[in-house]
């Protein structure tokens, strides 16, 4: 007699899991949304200065274009501002001591390879900006894991990999304000925490912490 009413219990209590995910999930594309278009309208004309800009330093793609896993392994490409020389490579080489210096992490290093129009979009964090067209698409989200590759994935493991992939990858996130500059590892244990704790209070922190981090990177 009373086994019925646990069964039940169950299935209104898998109704409620579900019906919860479905609404986060909502609630977030949503919040992208009223963020992001609003954004792209304002930023449009920046953003027209910016490609032309590159154009003129050098010559190459407005873009670049990476190829990452998004949900559930899904790849997709992320777009971002080109900053830095289509011949890259060749300008290291012919820079040794620069190459020397940032293989040493000295202070004044400067990496040969970044365009001055490039090396201004990373300072102040606007070569991100086009990622707002994966966010349109439902590739990304505002807030969210980092973005891993595929080749990443031998390095990661394939439960770990699966668990951060389970939600959209952010333009910011916990990684993006706690470790910025550490190892892959760190990065994803950070991420793990996030997927786990999601909440919408989370993400307007991180936000927050976001644009903190950048202006303190412009001060210092």
């Amino acid at each position: 007699m009373l086994q019925a009413p646990a069964k039940k219990n169950i299935r209104i209590s898998t109704r409620t899991v579900i019906q919860s995910r479905h609404f986060r999930r909502f609630s977030k594309a949503a919040f992208d949304y009223a963020v992001v278009i609003p954004a792209l309208l304002l930023l449009a004309p920046l953003m027209l200065i910016i490609a032309l800009a590159i154009k003129l330093e050098s010559p190459g793609p407005i873009f670049h274009r990476r190829r990452v896993l998004g949900k559930s392994g899904q790849e997709f490409n992320m777009i971002t501002f080109r900053t830095i020389y289509i011949n890259g490579s060749e300008r290291l080489i012919a820079n040794r001591q620069q190459w020397v210096a940032l293989l040493r992490h000295e202070r004044n290093a400067h990496d040969p390879r970044i365009t001055r129009t490039g090396l201004f979009l990373r300072r102040f964090g606007l070569d991100v900006l086009p990622k707002m067209f994966n966010i349109l698409l439902r590739q990304m989200s505002l807030v969210g894991p980092q973005a891993i590759a595929r080749r990443d994935l031998m390095r990661i493991g394939r439960k770990r990999a699966q668990a951060v992939t389970s939600i959209l990858p952010g333009i910011t996130g916990l990684w993006q304000i706690q470790a910025r500059n550490t190892t892959l590892t760190d990065r994803l244990n950070i991420d793990l925490q996030y997927v786990h704790n999601w909440s919408f209070r989370l993400d307007l922190q991180i936000l927050a912490g976001t644009f903190s981090a950048v202006r303190e990177e412009h001060i210092l």
